[in-house]
């Protein structure tokens, strides 16, 4: 089972101390580093990226960050819930945190054994639902698809071509953003009108601003994407 995970704090720093920790554990993948925003924009980057864990720093400043409070209202526009992680300097925070439905709490300085057990009983408690299958339809033809046998979507105006490892085309009469929202974390925006599978890339070239795919596939990708390029190079690995 492969988990993906979204890491929130102020301190880019921190961001990446955390981020190189989970490299010892094969099976998580980063869906994201974000610098805290608004909660207004970090809520909206959970609905889009659907992170399995979503770990985050507990601020001071109430203006930016998640509040303990919002957490507990996701339960209300979110279909499956994320686990979630608090890192904090002060215990006292601990208590609020699980009144309002946190999943686990951690003191800083973090370890990697602290890591260990906590990603431990995330995968004893957490059972994600990963769909395996899409289903497209075009007006009254129905297309069931394996998830794994989509190389990349491109984006045609209202619609969406959707490559195969068969080479076969389905076009979709949706557009590039819906399945930038619906499809799982394993699928990543490189450019306005690309989405590849990740386990499908080969190579990044990154002075030709290429993307290369199994299957002899290039695409181009834009420096607007560039973070979504840094986190396929730290995952593959």
């Amino acid at each position: 089972m492969q988990y993906s995970f979204l890491l929130i704090s102020n301190d880019t720093i921190f961001l990446n101390s955390i981020a190189k920790l989970f490299e010892h554990f094969q099976n998580y993948f980063c869906s994201g580093l974000l610098v805290s925003g608004s909660e207004a924009e970090i809520l909206e980057t959970i609905c889009i990226k659907k992170p399995n864990l979503v770990i985050f720093q507990n601020l001071k400043d109430k203006d930016k960050g998640l509040s303990f409070s919002s957490i507990n209202e996701m339960h209300q526009f979110l279909d499956v819930m994320p686990y979630f992680i608090v890192i904090s300097d002060e215990r006292e925070d601990a208590i609020e945190a699980i009144q309002n439905g946190i999943s686990d709490f951690w003191i800083t300085p973090l370890q990697i054994s602290t890591l260990g057990k906590s990603l431990f009983r995330f995968e004893k408690l957490y059972t994600p639902r990963v769909p395996q299958n899409i289903c497209i339809k075009s007006y009254s033809d129905y297309h069931f698809i394996n998830l794994m046998d989509i190389i990349y979507l491109k984006a045609d105006n209202n619609t969406t071509d959707i490559f195969l490892r068969n080479n076969n085309i389905i076009t979709a009469y949706k557009t590039l953003k819906h399945f930038e929202i619906t499809l799982p974390f394993y699928f990543s925006r490189i450019h306005k009108s690309h989405i590849v599978n990740v386990h499908h890339v080969s190579r990044i070239h990154f002075s030709k601003s290429k993307c290369y795919l199994n299957f002899n596939q290039v695409l181009p990708f834009t420096s607007n994407y560039r973070e979504n390029i840094d986190l396929i190079l730290n995952n593959i690995r």
